[in-house]
């Protein structure tokens, strides 16, 4: 038989970030919570929670949650069909989704996805970022329950719906072209220009210079990982930048954005990926990502 108190307890601290909290949020002591997580260590032999500030889940301890994330919503059907089992004196626990995206949907269309769906839904969202090529790897590893990933082959486990491309175009300001540019976006000229880099899963700068000049090139950068501080970088003259079209197409029509080379966008695939085990339980948010995404992204 499963432990249920304490798999509430691991998902407490994970979900708090201490034991403390999790003992606020269970209504009982923090030497219970630190009992209970300890017995069922030591029953299974693993380690579920990294101890740290704040405490963490290792990758057994990830499973154990998206498996309580599902018992969650199982039991908030049950008790909408059989409220008498609800006890009067204690406080229900709100079901936390946990989620990943990449940092470019977040910024231009999955915030309007997640609250139109927040605002009919008990359930609270968690939102992990990580570069689009990289959610999957979420997934797979138990981490969240559903992403917004480049992955176009469906993960074991999950059912995959495809939401379009993401535009991106390579932008600077006409006072950072003039600087770097004046001869042309030539290989040479590349190799000498900053970018500005989101971090080192960002590989969409070196995709585009692939896909628009056909060479593999390595170029100074700037760290930025920011989607927006990438648009207000460009602006400013700081580097030249892969960015949304959702976010500099009105820089772009006054002339305060250029774009490298004219007509050279790179198109990024994206799709949702959803735990099958939750996604008739779930067919709400999938239906407001699909319909968001429909609006922002090219089919």
């Amino acid at each position: 038989m499963l432990d249920y108190p304490a798999l509430r307890a691991v998902s407490a601290v994970v979900q708090t970030g201490s034991f403390e909290k999790a003992a606020g949020m269970l209504n009982v002591t923090p030497s219970a919570v630190s009992q209970r997580v300890k017995q069922l260590e030591e029953r299974l032999g693993i380690v579920l929670i990294a101890r740290g500030n704040p405490c963490t889940a290792t990758e057994k301890g990830a499973w154990l949650c998206r498996h309580m994330e599902n018992v969650g919503m199982l039991e908030g059907e049950l008790l909408k069909q059989l409220p008498g089992l609800v006890d009067p004196g204690e406080s229900r626990q709100r079901v936390t989704l946990h989620i990943a995206t990449n940092a470019d949907s977040l910024g231009t269309w999955f915030v309007s996805a997640v609250s139109n769906f927040a605002r009919g839904s008990e359930y609270l969202l968690n939102i992990a970022v990580d570069d689009q090529d990289h959610t999957a790897e979420w997934l797979q590893r138990g981490r969240v329950i559903a992403a917004v990933t480049s992955l176009e082959k469906p993960i074991q486990g999950c059912r995959r719906t495809s939401l379009g491309a993401l535009r991106y175009h390579a932008t600077a300001s006409p006072d950072f072209v003039a600087r770097h540019f004046s001869k042309g976006v030539t290989p040479e000229a590349i190799i000498d220009a900053p970018a500005l880099t989101f971090n080192q899963k960002d590989r969409l700068q070196s995709r585009w210079i692939g896909q628009t000049l056909g060479e593999d090139l390595t170029f100074p950068t700037h760290w930025l990982p920011s989607t927006q501080g990438f648009v207000d970088a460009s602006l400013s003259g700081m580097g030249w930048a892969m960015n949304p079209i959702q976010l500099v197409r009105e820089h772009l029509a006054s002339g305060r954005l250029v774009e490298l080379i004219p007509d050279t966008p790179l198109d990024v695939p994206l799709y949702w990926q959803i735990n099958r085990l939750a996604a008739d339980r779930l067919s709400e948010l999938t239906r407001e990502v699909s319909t968001t995404a429909e609006q922002h992204l090219l089919r």
